[in-house]
């Protein structure tokens, strides 16, 4: 052996120390750092002021594709919607299928599009055609289940939950028959679907998510799905669901469904403005103050299972618009509510909205667009609390107004099905406004007299 290398020769003990330094380094290397997830998730600064927009593909128009919809956005844009939220756009799967058409919630493919709609390509036109009309987009999306022959029952088959027999199994707890339940227990569960959620960002530019039922799914899966979008792009994500911990690191904005639910009781009389208000305020201390709730009359399961906004809400439709679009929260409009759209839209099946003439077109602008630019409206901490004014017929009319940044609104709502003649019994609302809806200027004193109809309302404002 040559001279020089058996003076290289090592024992194993010598060698030890440097087995256990380069064992060491070589496991720092290879380490997962744990995360740290902003509290709260950053959110993008054109979400400030937003309102959004509830777009059902499907029945939007005669022809149901990405094509046909994109038509309407100048209206959209101009009537002051600033995200557009587009209901599933994937595949639907056939076995167990619902109707003729089935159900959106029932996922074949996360990375396809339905071929009702168009192409791949068509909805990368979309996006771009949103963005260039100064809105963005947002996709709902079904992390819990998916159809029962998605495409992962046969290439992923242990991303899903069974039972004894090895089964696929519905969502515990649920009627869903037409929809198998993922597996969140497993670690490759959540990987699969964090791949699928980036690549809509990615690929096509997106600007987040709606979450279809987010409470059936780990907050852990939502945190961690945030946090890894936001390594693309600023997203904004929605999450159904009512769950205040959702808001600490994953979403921006959660349902207030238990306002929706009182509005509707209030609407039939089933509780009272002073039941109203306690709600308000116990839903406000729930939340952390960054939270956004996004409030609404009308949605897809609303209007499809619980009835149409004249159903529910009767002749109080435009006052209870006008509630949810000026207490805290971001107004959603659901499609067709512009058009005054009294049906209630089939779900597994075609069935376009009557658009006419458009109704409501101005009504719904003159809110959206006081969302946009009263800075007492905005969302979250960027607008002002709910303040309420008292009245000589409290048991009837709920007065309030808001404040921030010298901006101000003031609302007044005959929420029955009674006249309402009544007085400001405070100061705090005196100053000049606008009539909203009147175009005419308005100066409140320190003691103002209204007689109001049945489900009469008025909005004042200033800064526009």
């Amino acid at each position: 052996m040559n001279s020089n290398l058996q003076a290289l020769r090592f024992s194993p003990w010598q060698l030890m120390p440097f087995i256990v330094l380069l064992s060491m380094f070589t496991a720092f290397c290879n380490s997962e750092k744990e995360p740290e997830y902003p509290t709260p998730p950053q959110t993008p600064e054109w979400a400030v002021n937003a309102t959004i927009y509830e777009v059902n593909l499907r029945q939007f128009s005669e022809e149901g594709t990405f094509a046909a919809f994109a038509e309407h956005l100048p209206r959209l844009r101009d009537m002051g919607v600033d995200i557009l939220w587009l209901m599933p756009i994937h595949p639907i799967g056939e076995k167990e299928r619902k109707g003729t058409l089935g159900s959106y919630y029932s996922v074949y493919d996360y990375l396809d599009v339905n071929p009702e709609f168009g192409t791949k390509e068509d909805f990368r036109e979309l996006v771009r055609q949103i963005h260039d009309h100064g809105m963005y987009v947002i996709l709902d999306w079904v992390a819990n289940h998916t159809s029962w022959d998605a495409v992962w029952t046969e290439t992923h088959p242990e991303l899903y939950e069974t039972d004894e027999e090895g089964n696929f199994i519905i969502p515990p707890g649920t009627d869903w028959t037409d929809v198998i339940q993922l597996d969140f227990s497993n670690p490759d569960t959540h990987r699969k679907m964090h791949e699928a959620l980036e690549y809509w960002v990615r690929e096509f530019d997106i600007d987040g998510y709606r979450c279809d039922v987010a409470d059936m799914v780990p907050t852990e899966f939502w945190n961690e799905a945030r946090y890894r979008l936001d390594g693309i792009k600023p997203v904004f994500m929605l999450a159904e669901a009512e769950t205040p911990e959702h808001h600490i690191h994953a979403f921006e904005m959660s349902y207030a469904w238990e306002t929706h639910h009182h509005m509707n009781q209030l609407a039939a009389g089933e509780i009272t403005l002073s039941d109203f208000e306690q709600h308000l305020e116990e839903n406000r201390d729930r939340f952390p103050d960054f939270a956004y709730r996004m409030q609404f009359t009308s949605n897809h399961d609303e209007n499809s299972w619980n009835g149409t906004v004249f159903e529910r809400l009767g002749e109080g439709v435009e006052a209870f618009a006008v509630l949810a679009a000026t207490i805290p929260g971001m107004p959603l409009v659901y499609n067709g509510q512009e058009a005054a759209m009294d049906k209630r839209l089939a779900f597994f099946e075609k069935d376009p909205i009557e658009w006419g003439d458009f109704p409501m077109l101005d009504f719904y602008t003159r809110l959206l667009q006081l969302n946009r630019q009263n800075r007492a409206l905005f969302n979250g901490i960027h607008g002002g609390p709910l303040n309420r004014l008292g009245t000589t017929a409290d048991d009837r009319v709920f007065a309030f107004y808001r404040e921030k940044d010298g901006d101000r609104v003031v609302v007044l709502l005959n929420l029955t099905d009674q006249p309402a003649s009544f007085e400001l019994a405070t100061a705090e609302a005196s100053g000049s406004y606008t009539d909203l809806f009147r175009d005419i200027e308005v100066v409140l004193g320190d003691a103002e007299s209204f007689n109001f109809a049945p489900w009469e309302y008025a909005v004042f404002h200033t800064g526009m």
